[in-house]
């Protein structure tokens, strides 16, 4: 008995680890959804806004 308890308590936490990484993958405000910090946040507004100066000097 005690056995299907710790596994249904395993299986509980696995299903909440991966609706947790679920729900940042999608709820993800800017950059990499993965939330990790491995990659930079891409602001699409400053490359946008460097490349209308790169446009008017040339």
């Amino acid at each position: 008995m005690i056995q299907h308890i710790l596994i249904l308590l395993i299986f509980l936490v696995a299903v909440a680890y991966m609706a947790r990484m679920l729900y940042r993958s999608f709820a993800a405000k800017s950059g990499c959804a993965k939330g990790c910090g491995a990659c930079s946040t891409i602001d699409f507004k400053k490359i946008q806004k460097d490349l209308e100066k790169q446009q008017l000097r040339a």
